[in-house]
Order: structure tokens, then C-alpha cells, then sequence
């Protein structure tokens, strides 16, 4: 998929493990680990949210996309 997941980025910068993470976001840790690692479909804009709340920080800083994956297509 072309949208990058950097959700390990922030938990770094803000020394905090995962369970603490989705403790405060309010989502199992098994639901954060599957859109941490880039294995989510779709992310609903109140998560999303409060993952920028918690984390003191943009949507920009959790997803980014990336150009050129092999095998995706592209709409037109």
C-alpha cells in the first residue's frame, strides 16, 4: 500500500510504549499494532485524531505516501 504508517516514529519521540498508547487512544493494542504495522484498510478520522491528541501531533506525522509501490494501481 503506498500510505507509510509512522506511528513507531512517534511513540519514540515520545518515549512511550504501545500499550500506553492505545490505552490512552482507547483501542485494543492488537487494532494499534495492525495499523502500526501497515496492516489497516482504513483508519476512522476520531482514531486518527485521537492518536495526534495523545501524541501531540499532526495527521502528516502518522501517515505519508509513498510514490511507485510495485503492483498497486493506479486510478485515473
Amino acid at each position: 500500500m503506498p500510505i507509510a504508517v509512522d506511528i513507531d516514529v512517534m511513540l519514540a519521540r515520545r518515549k512511550m510504549s504501545v500499550g500506553e498508547l492505545a490505552d490512552r487512544v482507547g483501542i485494543t493494542p492488537a487494532n494499534l499494532a495492525v495499523l502500526k504495522n501497515g496492516r489497516a484498510k482504513a483508519v476512522r478520522f476520531a482514531t486518527l485524531a485521537a492518536l495526534c491528541e495523545v501524541l501531540e501531533c499532526q495527521p502528516g506525522d502518522l501517515l505519508r505516501w509513498e510514490a511507485g509501490e510495485a503492483g498497486e494501481a493506479v486510478a485515473g
